[in-house]
């Protein structure tokens, strides 16, 4: 139902039944008040008379009004018919534009995002967004979008993954906030400004010191400062495209191998990693060929990367499994799998 809405901004409408809340509350306040002083009614009998009069369902006074009640009691339905007319506007605004479907679903993504730890926020839902968003579903992660283009918003709405996203700019706290970043364990910005990935990383490693950034970057310029503003990883696309592209010339198959390794549609095949803080403690401080990942699960080691962040492709067998260290595996699913049963 929710996707069949056009997709508005609600804060309006939200004011308006706000301020049309407002003005009965200050009617019922002014005849309350009004009858004490002018009939010297009690409290609860100046809020019935008030209650009487505003709604005009014309039952008996309280006591018999003075000439001046009656007077007041006409100027309070007056008043209160300009309210009510303003009431039913916003209200029939309200339902009409599907305001109140949309605060309904609104609310209900907010709660399903509250409700989670350790997930992934992605800051971009543009042409490298649209990718990550893909690897998520496909992997099965929880992960929330942020984005503030409505157009893109009203995609997400209606594509077939259900995709949980906060609607606004990410640079701002409170949606950084809104979208979980003090419970994350990761978050990605894909933005195609270099200064709004900065602005992104600074903000999200002071509200998460553990979170581990990975920001896009356009200039070669902006990755040594988007990594000294605390992103742990910086991927540029052009550059990486390009590489891809001069290696066609010379080694085709070597790119189209690793196309189709991580084309996810195609290929029952893929990389999994395991760190030494993650992996269960019989398994720590213990040599590759101790660990028995091929016998075990079918998958190869073929990575592994040191506590300096220095990597090693295909290590040796007694290479020790230590603190800070990380292993890369490549296996089919079912292999990938019973990796992570197997290590985690």
């Amino acid at each position: 139902m929710f996707k069949l809405l056009s997709w508005y901004s609600y804060k309006g409408s939200y004011l308006r039944i706000k301020v049309a809340a407002l003005m009965f509350a200050f009617a019922i306040l002014l005849g309350t008040l009004g009858f004490m002083y002018y009939e010297n009614y009690s409290l609860n009998e100046a809020f019935y008379m008030t209650m009487i009069t505003i709604s005009t369902v014309g039952y008996t006074e309280v006591k018999p009004l003075s000439e001046t009640g009656r007077n007041f009691a006409a100027f309070l339905i007056l008043i209160n018919i300009g309210i009510f007319a303003y009431a039913v506007s916003a209200f029939t605004h309200y339902v009409v534009q599907g305001e109140i479907f949309k605060t309904i679903h609104k609310n209900y993504v907010q709660r399903k995002i509250d409700q989670l730890h350790n997930h992934i926020i992605l800051c971009g839902y543009g042409r490298y967004g649209h990718s990550a968003v893909d690897n998520f579903v496909n992997h099965d992660l929880p992960f929330v979008v942020i984005e503030q283009a409505t157009d893109k918003i009203e995609e997400i709405q209606q594509g077939a993954a259900p995709i949980l996203y906060v609607e606004g700019d990410a640079t701002h706290d409170e949606i950084l906030q809104q979208a979980g970043v003090e419970r994350a364990s990761a978050l990605v910005t894909a933005l195609p400004d270099d200064t709004n990935n900065l602005f992104i990383v600074l903000t999200a490693r002071q509200m998460n010191k553990k979170l581990n950034i990975i920001s896009r970057a356009i200039s070669p310029k902006a990755k040594k400062k988007l990594l000294l503003a605390g992103a742990n990883h910086v991927i540029q696309p052009d550059q990486i495209g390009g590489f891809f592209m001069a290696t066609l010339v010379n080694k085709p198959h070597t790119i189209e191998f690793f196309n189709f390794i991580t084309d996810k549609y195609h290929a029952d095949m893929g990389f999994e990693e395991v760190a030494y803080e993650s992996a269960k403690p019989e398994f720590k401080n213990k040599t590759i060929k101790d660990l028995q990942i091929r016998k075990k699960t079918g998958a190869n080691v073929i990575g592994y990367s040191n506590p300096e962040g220095k990597y090693f492709i295909n290590p040796k067998p007694e290479t020790v499994f230590a603190p800070g260290c990380s292993l890369i595996v490549l296996g089919n699913e079912a292999q990938l799998k019973a990796f992570c049963g197997y290590m985690k």
